[in-house]
């Protein structure tokens, strides 16, 4: 299978990172000429890690180009486990999958080493739409808990210009561990969306601020359907996200805009990202677990089938939800 595949319909072309991770590295809107994902300013290395995980960012980075990540079976930070060691944001982000193209899908399987799991993928284009269909099992007679979300960070075209952030979430939350220079959210503080307390002042999480910002925060208790979108203040370009929320009740909110000084981004970067996760923390699952936060169990004998819809497309006005095809309604 070759480095990168790329999907194709009508309205998009996608491309896929198959021996890393099966990563989405971009998707193209062809009758608009824009595109949504968002990119690193290095070139990474389009080839997995030969330990399957990356021991910490600094080393997840040389394979990360932005586009979206699978993070499965740990999110955020590298850790030990009940006995396994974890690379940061976990063994699918970083690793080769089995890959087989039929049409404008790729199907893709892995057998994970980190924990007893085989999960099939599905990424299939249609029209303006993509969606990631996922089926996770455990080979075994034992439960296994795992961290399992969905990291699609955007930036190109997309925020290009002014934007707006719009979400079926009705609470935001703001990480408390996360505090660069560049953050102007106050660490823990906990609003009604869009409005969640800062430093010099509320905060409205739907515009970001002109100056540099590095933030995260935390989105839940969504109502009518787990969704989040960005849409171009223009009108040229959005891009909604609408995911399970039985399967993902959070969504990480990250913003990364010029705000981060360090290398290997040194205030270059534009990206955010939106991202369905079973868990309402960045720092991986042994900080999940000594903090209480909800982990995923997944049993024997039970598969869990859960599917990402992405929706490329021109919007006319404020987004107001997203439908069960996938798609923004407006």
């Amino acid at each position: 299978m070759s480095e990168v595949v790329v999907l194709e319909s009508g309205a998009l072309r996608v491309e896929v990172w198959p021996t890393v991770g099966g990563t989405i590295a971009a998707v193209v809107h062809k009758g608009l000429g824009l595109s949504v994902l968002g990119r690193t300013p290095w070139d990474p290395v389009i080839a997995p890690l030969e330990s399957f995980g990356a021991p910490d960012e600094w080393a997840w980075l040389t394979r990360y180009g932005g586009g979206w990540p699978l993070l499965f079976p740990n999110g955020g930070d590298a850790c030990r486990f009940r006995g396994a060691v974890h690379g940061f944001h976990g063994e699918a982000s970083i690793s080769p999958w089995r890959a087989a193209v039929e049409g404008a899908t790729l199907r893709l399987e892995r057998n994970f080493y980190t924990v007893p799991v085989t999960m099939r993928r599905t990424i299939a284009v249609a029209e303006d739409v993509v969606a990631v269909t996922e089926t996770a099992r455990v080979e075994g007679g034992r439960p296994v808990t795992v961290m399992w979300g969905h990291h699609p960070t955007f930036g190109t075209d997309l925020l290009a210009g002014e934007f707006v952030i719009e979400t079926g979430a009705r609470t935001a939350l703001v990480d408390k561990g996360y505090d660069p220079p560049a953050n102007p959210l106050l660490p823990g503080a906990r609003g009604a969306w869009p409005a969640v307390p800062g430093k010099a002042g509320p905060i409205d999480l739907r515009f970001a601020p002109r100056a540099p910002v590095a933030a995260q925060a935390y989105l839940l208790d969504f109502e009518g359907g787990a969704w989040a979108a960005i849409r171009r203040s223009d009108g040229r370009i959005a891009a909604a996200l609408s995911w399970d929320a039985a399967v993902f009740p959070f969504a990480w909110l990250w913003y990364e805009l010029e705000g981060n000084p360090d290398p290997p981004w040194h205030g270059r970067t534009r990206l955010i990202g939106l991202e369905p996760n079973t868990t309402c923390l960045g720092g991986g699952l042994a900080e999940a677990q000594r903090r209480g936060e909800r982990l995923l169990e997944l049993r024997p004998g039970e598969d869990v089938t859960t599917t990402v819809r992405l929706h490329v497309f021109r919007p006319r006005g404020p987004i107001s939800g997203v439908g069960e095809d996938g798609r923004a309604v407006a």
